[in-house]
């Protein structure tokens, strides 16, 4: 089994980026220790009655429906590798359905509440400036955390970024008057811990690029620091930077250009309308909705 799943990360990597194989990997390690407890130890012996125990199993575990769609998800796309090798004859996980997914809309950081962490005064270490440049850039531009992780110092252009997002598809975002500022106090003193052919521009204090956990860590020790309370994560910024732009711009092709959706649905998903500000725009607007001053 662990062969098997070796050789499938490895076509993986070909042409998925490192955080997806990264995910699968983790779903399908979490798919050898159950076959392992149970003696399936090679990969002709995933049938249906094996799936089927390991996602009940998964769910006894107390995963949420979208944890187990994408377990289910990494598993039938596992099997279908091992069928093109001609280790299976057949699919078995296409029999199975998850529990099906709640709605979900995400809920961004209240602006002024967000503003006020931003502003919040700090020390000016090298840390500081590096972790408020990051701050700002992921609510300025609305980047993904492989985005941001993977940039370069090269990927900067004036008042824009160059980001290569899902799938590989570039595509640049304006960066705002306040993350261009962070940047730059950031650049300054970046040369402390990052040599001259470090391309990366974000470093940790060996001068290493960051990680992905390692920003996670960062923005969430940051909240608690700063008085933020609530939890924060590098999604919930991005979440934020489309919900709170929408709500001014109210251009939702625009949204989606800037976030690096495909499809339109996405955005819709990712963005909260206030209300309040609807109502107003469509009895300023709409014919049939003006009230007469009087009767």
């Amino acid at each position: 089994m662990a062969a098997a799943v070796e050789a499938f990360v490895r076509d993986l990597a070909r042409n998925k980026s490192a955080a997806t194989v990264d995910a699968y990997r983790q779903d399908l390690a979490a798919l050898e220790r159950f076959a392992t407890a149970r003696g399936a130890e090679t990969a002709a012996e995933l049938d249906l009655a094996l799936a089927r125990s390991f996602l009940g199993s998964e769910r006894s575990r107390g995963l949420s429906p979208r944890s187990l769609a994408r377990r289910r998800s990494s598993l039938s796309r596992f099997a279908d590798f091992l069928v093109r090798q001609r280790l299976l004859a057949d699919n078995p996980v296409r029999l199975l359905r998850t529990p099906k997914q709640p709605g979900h809309l995400p809920r961004p950081v209240d602006i002024d509440s967000l503003a006020r962490f931003l502003d919040t005064p700090h020390a000016d270490s090298v840390i500081d400036r590096r972790d408020q440049a990051m701050l700002e850039l992921f609510y300025s531009s609305g980047l993904r955390l492989a985005e941001l992780a993977a940039l370069d110092v090269s990927a900067l252009q004036g008042a824009r970024v160059r980001v290569l997002g899902k799938g590989g598809k570039p595509r640049q975002v304006p960066v705002g008057a306040q993350a261009l500022k962070a940047l730059e106090a950031w650049r300054a003193v970046r040369g402390e811990w990052a040599s001259e052919v470090e391309s990366a521009l974000f470093v940790g204090q060996r001068g290493a690029r960051l990680g992905h956990r390692a920003i996670q860590k960062r923005l969430a020790e940051l909240a608690v620091a700063r008085g933020l309370p609530e939890h924060l994560h590098p999604h919930r910024l991005r979440h934020s930077f489309a919900s709170h732009l929408l709500e001014s711009s109210q251009d939702l092709r625009a949204v989606q250009e800037l976030l690096g959706h495909a499809n339109l649905s996405t955005t819709q998903v990712y963005t909260r309308l206030d209300w309040q500000h609807l109502a107003a725009s469509y009895d300023a607007a709409h014919p049939r909705a003006k009230r007469r001053s009087q009767e």
